[in-house]
């Protein structure tokens, strides 16, 4: 783009351009410098030429100037023209205001002559206006009855009391209270603000309590699209242009009759002034009431194009009604429909003046509406069960999936109940015969489902009821307070009669948010109280503090007479005597007051949807109460927050401290004593035939007695879930059955082994030390501390060990038989206690940990809950591990006496080889009686204990019989002087048929018994060798045996048998090497 590109040239002369764009743009520069040009002429070889084309260029530019201003010539023509015509216009403007003022002038000479006639007439002009208006209000108001009615009829209250209340207004208007033509709608009017005060009081009471057409229960359907039912509303307002008058323009936009504050109650006629009468000399803004239900300001025939429409989406119970402050903020509310609805019911009252009365009757009615709804909810539930009978299992398994947080922790006893014991006799039948309770009143029973679903049922209507009273209770409140202010003109005060009814006070009627709430929690306190089958004075002393503490805080009502039944509840009160003067006396004849208050309270039928009531559904009633109060409490205004903290849950928890927790306490130590005193508590119930199994379910062999016990602690157990709250009061009471439990086990364990030298030898230091070392002692359970440090013991230990405990129970020797358990059912009862006791003592740890979470659930609930809620809970339990460790401590202690027994009876027996000589003279068929006594001992004991004793168990109580044995047949080698070859056929012939024996019990390793003993029958063998093979044996095997081992086969004496002097040293050089 260059610099001459912008030039206005013609197309016929496009060449220039061209031109143009040959010159170098250094011809157009800010400073031109001539000198280079000259100096390139002068140095150049062709002057002449240089000099043409500069000619040339000169040329060009020279035509493009003259283009330029060619093209701009006529536009500078014409702005010259148009100035010169700006200038002669304002010249002849300057002229018509010079003469304007001269004519304004004259005019106001003029005006000033005539103006108290131009003032007269004006004053006639406006009082016509006025006369007229009047007298079509007057025709208006002759058809406003008629009208009232109709929206009465049309449920259109809002409508109809903004018409009485301006129709009513218009009449105490100076000049129209003398008309004698008008005292029949005076009277009419008066009659109809009663029938509007009864049905708009009457709506309410229905919405109020969710029975109405806008409830909640209803409006929530409708609001879920959102589609609110809405209609027009369409103001017009006049827009008259005369000239003769400001008085239109003036009032336009204003309210006809008086603009209704928000909630305040008070009307006024609008005029220029704020002056209520018309004088002549007011602005007389009237209203003229159109059949229609449009307003139009009097001033002159309005035409279509001279009103202006405004359009409101409103709800449709306003339709009719005039455009107000009121109207305009139920537009924009954003509020439910059922909260719309009682606003508009409230405004009405406060309109209407009746807030006092409208109180005052909705504290008469409270009780007796709240107890029919309830029994009624209750009977509808009824019906529904009965009518649905053939399903009620499925009911029934629906109210238990409600507990789920019991449900879970009982399952186990669930399948217990339908098991039936293997000797017929029915387990479910003891476990329940303990129980303070029957199977419907456990905490997972169909009693305890069904009053948690009637309550949560009952308690979540009363909190929507709670709700619409909040609503209108602040409402009311606020409206009695505003009328301390009332901005009503002092004229119409003064002559007005229609508000001076005494109902019309500064109060509510004694009628206030937390009135209603104590009414609501007295009668879902009479209603558990039905429930739990308590009699009134079941309010502790605690409560009655708080009763009086909450009584003082509601307002002052007259007492109930007190013959109504004698007693009372906490938290009842009763409600006022309400008086009803003047207008309120049409309301008692219309019906409103047919019950009165001080009619009987009847009961709720709880019976006939309960399977069975009673004190142990306080478990079923504590949560949906405890629900309830947080749900009262989220809808209590900020004044009203500290009612939250009494009342209903402070009464329930009060019972349940004061009544409840004490008789389960007094029930259930019953049901534990009934259980372990019964004579078969210890009496071991496995079948002969039946083999352990460690399912309780399929019939685990548990002592009846502890496994109620289990029982009973886990049904308490199931109450805590119930109520967290108190958790650490019932776990104490679990803590407090256990211990009696264990004390009665422990008298049980030492019936059975007072005095006997294996429970003395269990309890010496060394022997209890040499046993934590036992290698079989790894199938024990490990107490809390301790650690297992024999399950990876090697062969060399195990002998070791055996060696060790043979050696001290050899020095025992000799053993005596009333030192020992030979009572064969005392040993049976000490497998099935230990074992009883471990299962116990799991079930114990379960419990322990879920008590822990239901705990540290209420601490953490407990510290996120605001203040609102004083809710302390209880001490935290004590660890149920301790009551888990000892008793599987005990158990423990009952498997060593087995083993030790099992030990020292093995020594027992074997004690007679000492006395017996072996030198036979002929080979016996049979073992040696003692032998022959002690397997069948075994086998025996082993067969009994079978059922009520693990497998692992077992094998460690007979586990040891084999290294003991094995260690006696080489120890009592030392006490036999002389033996034979039968005689070493018969010691032989004995270990095998201990062998047998003991191989033949299942949980014992035939390989390791046949390696020990016949190592016993290799050790005696050698006794038939000559010395020389004997010697040759010792130097192939010279670690199989002791040295002492080796020297006692050299001492004993053996027919035939040749022993060289130095055999000793030989046998010692051997096995020193």
């Amino acid at each position: 783009m260059g610099i001459f590109d912008g030039l206005p040239i013609s197309r016929d002369k496009a060449y220039l351009r061209e031109e143009l764009a040959r010159i170098d743009e250094s011809w157009a520069a800010a400073r031109f410098d001539s000198l280079p040009h000259v100096v390139h002429i002068l140095t150049s070889k062709d002057r002449e030429g240089d000099a043409h084309l500069l000619k040339e260029q000169s040329d060009i530019i020279e035509e493009v100037v003259d283009e330029v201003v060619h093209a701009y010539h006529g536009g500078f023509n014409k702005a010259i023209q148009n100035y010169s015509q700006i200038l002669r216009l304002f010249s002849e403007s300057a002229q018509s205001i010079a003469v304007l003022k001269g004519d304004l002038g004259d005019a106001k000479k003029l005006l000033g002559a005539q103006n108290k006639q131009l003032h007269q007439l004006w004053y006639r002009s406006v009082t016509l206006r006025h006369i007229i208006s009047l007298l079509d209000q007057l025709e208006g108001i002759a058809k406003v009855p008629a009208r009232i009615e109709k929206l009465i009829a049309d449920k259109q209250f809002y409508a109809a009391v903004q018409l009485h209340v301006q129709s009513t207004l218009m009449l105490e208007r100076e000049g129209l209270q003398t008309v004698g033509a008008l005292q029949d709608v005076r009277s009419e009017l008066t009659k109809l603000r009663g029938i509007l005060f009864y049905k708009v009081l009457e709506d309410m009471h229905d919405h109020l309590y969710n029975k109405g057409g806008y409830s909640s229960a209803v409006s929530s359907i409708d609001e879920m699209d959102d589609a609110v039912p809405t209609a027009t509303a369409v103001a017009y307002f006049t827009n008259n242009t005369q000239t003769l008058s400001r008085r239109t323009r003036l009032l336009k936009g204003d309210n006809q009759f008086g603009s209704s504050g928000l909630g305040d109650g008070s009307f006024r006629a609008s005029s220029i002034d704020g002056g209520s009468s018309f004088d002549g000399h007011d602005e007389d803004g009237t209203l003229d009431v159109q059949e229609d239900g449009m307003s139009k300001v009097n001033g002159g025939d309005a035409t279509l194009k001279d009103v202006k429409l405004f359009s409101r989406q409103i709800p449709i119970w306003l339709s009719d009604a005039t455009p107000d402050e009121f109207v305009e903020t139920m537009r924009k509310s954003d509020a439910p429909l059922h909260v719309k609805y009682l606003q508009t019911m409230v405004e009405c009252l406060c309109l209407l003046g009746k807030v006092a009365a409208a109180g005052a009757i909705i504290c008469q009615r409270l009780r007796p509406t709240i107890h029919d709804i309830i029994t009624t909810k209750i009977k509808s539930q009824a019906e529904r069960s009965n009518s649905s009978r053939p399903g009620i299992g499925q009911a029934a398994q629906t109210g238990l999936t409600g507990l789920h947080y019991l449900k879970g922790q009982l399952e186990s006893y669930q399948l217990l109940k339908q098991k039936k014991h293997q000797n017929g006799i029915s387990l479910a039948g003891a476990l329940l015969a303990v129980s303070p309770v029957s199977s419907v009143m456990s905490p997972s029973g169909t009693a305890q489902a069904s009053a948690k679903e009637l309550l949560d049922s009952i308690l979540e209507t009363v909190v929507r009821i709670f709700e619409n009273h909040v609503i209108v209770g602040e409402l009311l409140e606020t409206k009695s307070a505003q009328q301390v202010d009332l901005n009503t003109p002092k004229s119409i005060v003064g002559e007005s009669n229609w508000n001076h009814d005494p109902e019309a006070s500064h109060d509510t009627g004694g009628y206030s948010i937390g009135f209603s709430l104590t009414v609501l929690q007295s009668e879902c306190q009479q209603l558990i109280c039905e429930i739990l089958r308590a009699t009134p004075e079941a309010a502790s002393a605690d409560a009655a503090v708080q009763t009086a503490r909450l009584a003082s805080k509601a307002p002052s009502k007259d007492k109930r007479d007190g013959s109504e039944d004698g007693l009372t509840f906490a938290f009842r009160f009763t409600e006022a005597t309400i008086s009803i003067p003047n207008q309120g006396v049409d309301l008692i004849r219309q019906g409103w007051s047919r019950r009165g208050p001080n009619v009987l309270q009847e009961g709720y039928g709880t019976a006939a949807i309960l399977p069975e009531q009673g004190i142990y559904l306080a478990a079923s009633v504590y949560r949906p109460v405890l629900q309830f109060t947080d749900k009262v409490a989220s809808l209590l205004p900020q004044k009203y927050s500290q009612l939250g903290n009494d009342g209903l849950l402070a009464f329930v928890e009060n019972f349940v401290k004061d009544h409840f927790l004490p008789t389960m306490f007094v029930d259930y130590r019953k049901g534990v004593q009934q259980a372990i005193s019964s004579p078969a508590a210890f009496r071991p119930r496995a079948h002969a035939a039946a083999c352990y199994t460690p399912s309780i379910e399929k019939g685990r062999p548990v002592l009846q007695g502890l496994l109620a016990i289990d029982f009973l602690a886990k049904e308490v157990f199931g109450w805590a879930q119930a109520m967290p709250k108190f958790a650490g009061d019932l776990m104490n009471y679990v803590q407090t059955f256990l211990e009696r439990t264990y004390e009665r086990c422990r008298t049980s364990y030492m019936e059975a082994v007072l005095e006997k030298q294996s429970y003395m030898l269990i309890g010496r230091h060394d022997v209890e030390n040499l046993m934590r070392i036992d290698p079989a002692s790894a199938c024990l359970p490990n107490l809390p501390g301790q650690s297992n440090l024999v399950g990876n013991a090697s062969d060399a230990e195990t002998v070791e060990f055996e060696m060790q405990m043979s050696d001290l129970l050899f020095n025992l020797r000799p053993i005596k038989q009333e030192n020992l358990i030979r009572d064969d059912n005392k040993l049976i009862l000490l497998a099935s206690l230990s074992d009883s006791l471990e299962y116990i003592a799991d079930s114990i740890e379960r419990l322990g940990k879920t008590s822990k979470k239901v705990y540290n659930q209420v601490e953490e609930n407990g510290r996120l809950k605001t203040p609102r809620h004083s809710r302390t809970t209880s001490t935290a339990p004590k660890d149920l591990a301790s009551f888990a460790e000892e008793y599987r401590k005990l158990a423990i202690d009952c498997l060593k006496v087995l083993r030790v027994e099992m030990l020292l009876e093995t020594i027992f027996h074997m004690q007679e080889m000492t006395s017996r000589q072996y030198l036979d003279d002929q080979d016996a068929e049979e073992p040696d009686d003692f032998i022959i006594s002690l397997t069948s001992l075994i086998t025996r004991r082993d067969e009994e204990m079978a059922p009520f004793i693990a497998e692992s168990k077992r094998k460690y109580i007979f586990g040891g019989i084999c290294g003991v044995a094995a260690h006696a047949f080489i120890k009592a080698l030392t006490d036999v002087t002389s033996i034979n070859l039968f005689g070493v056929q018969q010691i032989c012939r004995n270990s095998i048929a201990l062998e047998q024996a003991l191989a033949a019990i299942p949980s014992i390793n035939s390989e390791a018994v046949q390696l020990k003993l016949d190592r016993v029958r290799t050790y005696y063998e050698l006794l038939n060798m000559p010395f020389e093979a004997m010697l040759a044996f010792i130097t192939e095997h010279e670690h199989l045996f002791t040295a002492a081992e080796y020297a006692n086969l050299l001492n004993v004496q053996v027919p035939g048998r040749d022993i060289p002097f130095d055999a000793r040293d030989r046998v010692s050089e051997i096995l020193s090497r």
